[in-house]
C-alpha cells in the first residue's frame, strides 16, 4: 500500500497544509478540504488537479487558477504559464522533504506516526 502527501505551499514554497491520502485515490478529490478556510489569490496545480468541481469552487472564491490542463478537457481553460513556472516551488519542497530518510521510505508504519515527521522535516527545512 502507498501513500500520497497532499501539500499546500505558501508563495515561497513553505508548506501551509498537508493531507495523507490513499494511493490509489485522486488527488483532486482530498483539495477541497486541504484549501477549506485558507485564503489565496490563485491555486498553482499540475493536470491532476484539473477538475471542474476544482476549477468552480475557484471561481467562486475568485482565486486564480493556473491549472495544467488535461488533454482531454473540452473547454480549455487559458493559462498564464509564466506564473505556472512557479510550480517548481512545490516540486522543490518535495524533493527537500524526501532528502528525509523516515518520509521518503515511510518508516512510520501509521498515519498517527507519520504526520508529526512530516511536520518535523517541514520546520526543519523552513529553518535552512
Amino acid at each position: 500500500m502507498t501513500t500520497k502527501i497532499l501539500a499546500l505551499t505558501d508563495a515561497l514554497g513553505n508548506l501551509v497544509r498537508f493531507r495523507l491520502m490513499p494511493g490509489n485515490r485522486y488527488d483532486s478529490i482530498e483539495v477541497p478540504p486541504l484549501i477549506d478556510n485558507v485564503e489565496f489569490g490563485g491555486l498553482i496545480a499540475d493536470k491532476a488537479f484539473d477538475s471542474n468541481a476544482l476549477v468552480a469552487e475557484l471561481n467562486e472564491r475568485g482565486a486564480r487558477i493556473v491549472i495544467s490542463q488535461h488533454p482531454a478537457r473540452a473547454l480549455k481553460l487559458k493559462i498564464d504559464h509564466e506564473t505556472y513556472k512557479w510550480r517548481h516551488l512545490i516540486e522543490n519542497f518535495f524533493c527537500k522533504l524526501k532528502e528525509f530518510k523516515r518520509i521518503a521510505l515511510r518508516a512510520c508504519k501509521t498515519d498517527q506516526s507519520f504526520q508529526p515527521m512530516i511536520h518535523l522535516a517541514a520546520a526543519v527545512i523552513n529553518s535552512r
